[in-house]
């Protein structure tokens, strides 16, 4: 294995330093999870820590499987769409810069999926770790900015509701929800234990409560039911189907323990009460959110190119498609409003064909599967496009779904 080792001179008996490769790649792993939660800025930390993830990987070589081919093709394909929909708005700064994100989030994706061919089960476990730490520390940031901890309200709520370190709490919530799935999977398959389980889920749970996210509480509650169905269907035995379902209970039961206490304030009740309204102000009427996708459509049938980037907005009253299905054909064209479809259908295609493969990865893979589906479904009432947690779970997702049989057990790379 190949190593960087700092050798003392003979007989000093001072010991010797070696660091792995692998150790490396790890490390710079965890910092990519570890800074995934951090938003308030751009360019984010993220962005720093992915290029320096990207030059570490690339030293020792990054394998792309011919099974990825499809993901490159789309990806690629839909920000082609971009570019051509972005020529008449090349004196528009945001415009321009909306583009280079989604060139940017294209390769984030590709290279996740492309490094998972190598020590797949080590890389997400690391991953996983990473982006539990970004949990806390966005979750946490969201807590005392709602309380108004130190005057941090201004800084980490908008309209009164919880977003931490990310702009807008709509995003916050979404984000926090794989971290708390793959807590609930750990205590149902006894890798937690229910107390340490519980704590470890208690700051990114009352983050995304306070988030006051209906799109998250829905994302939440239909992944939980999905992991837990899934991982049910996938245990080895019947002890350990029991065991889900009583774990399943006992959280159920703590949660709404939590709710209710969490609602016992009235500040706290009146918002919720408030923003539980699947109908909201804002998406009634013609010009509502709904109204304005509706127009949309027979105006996108007559633009093969689209409005242009971020144009949408100029058109019907400042506000955005809040659907990203609408959003990839007025952003990206037909091309990629086309691309963006089949890159969805097919992610669905290799996502349900992996949950029912055995093998160390399968229940990291029900994790995010479970997430990355609802929130391919949450997409028609939300532009989820440039959220960088989606492309993280569409390269893992593709990454896992292209190893062979024998990869899953294969040896850690250098």
């Amino acid at each position: 294995m190949s190593a960087l080792a700092q050798n003392p001179p003979q007989g000093s008996g001072a010991p010797r330093l070696t660091v792995s490769y692998a150790a490396i790649k790890r490390g710079t792993l965890w910092l990519l999870g570890a800074s995934s939660g951090l938003a308030l800025i751009e360019p984010s930390p993220y962005e720093v820590v992915f290029l320096l993830t990207l030059f570490v990987f690339a030293l020792t070589g990054i394998r792309f499987s011919q099974k990825l081919l499809p993901l490159a093709v789309l990806l690629l394909t839909y920000n082609i769409g971009g570019i051509f929909s972005l020529i008449p708005w090349m004196g528009d700064g945001d415009s321009v810069r909306f583009t280079a994100v989604s060139v940017y989030l294209m390769i984030t994706a590709l290279f996740i999926a492309g490094i998972m061919s190598q020590d797949a089960a080590g890389r997400l476990e690391t991953l996983r770790r990473g982006y539990l730490f970004a949990a806390w520390i966005a979750g946490s940031a969201a807590i005392l900015g709602y309380f108004d901890i130190a005057g941090l309200g201004s800084i980490f709520t908008l309209y009164g509701r919880a977003s931490g370190t990310f702009k807008d709490p709509n995003v916050l919530g979404p984000y926090l929800v794989l971290p708390i799935v793959y807590v609930l999977q750990r205590i149902l398959t006894g890798q937690a234990g229910m107390v340490r389980g519980l704590i470890m889920l208690s700051v990114p749970l009352a983050a995304l409560f306070f988030g006051f996210s209906r799109g998250a509480w829905g994302v939440l509650v239909v992944a939980t039911a999905m992991m837990i169905a899934l991982t049910f269907l996938t245990a080895p035995n019947a002890a350990s189907r029991g065991r889900i379902v009583a774990m399943s209970l006992i959280a159920f039961v703590a949660m709404i323990a939590a709710l209710l206490v969490a609602l016992s304030f009235e500040d706290i009740r009146s918002v919720f009460d408030a923003r539980a309204s699947l109908d909201q102000d804002y998406d009634q009427g013609v010009t509502g959110r709904f109204g304005n996708q509706l127009r949309a459509i027979p105006m996108l049938l007559d633009a093969p190119n689209g409005f242009g980037p971020l144009q949408f907005r100029w058109l019907f009253n400042q506000a955005d498609p809040h659907n990203v299905y609408i959003n990839a054909f007025a952003s990206y064209g037909w091309l990629g409003g086309f691309s963006w479809i089949s890159l969805m259908v097919a992610t669905c295609y290799v996502g349900w064909r992996l949950v029912f493969r055995p093998g160390p990865t399968q229940l990291h893979a029900i994790a995010i599967w479970s997430v990355l589906f609802v929130t391919i479904l949450q997409g028609f009432q939300i532009d989820s496009d440039h959220w960088r947690h989606l492309y993280l779970m569409l390269g893992l997702i593709w990454g896992l779904a292209a190893l062979g049989p024998r990869d899953d057990t294969a040896g850690k790379s250098p």
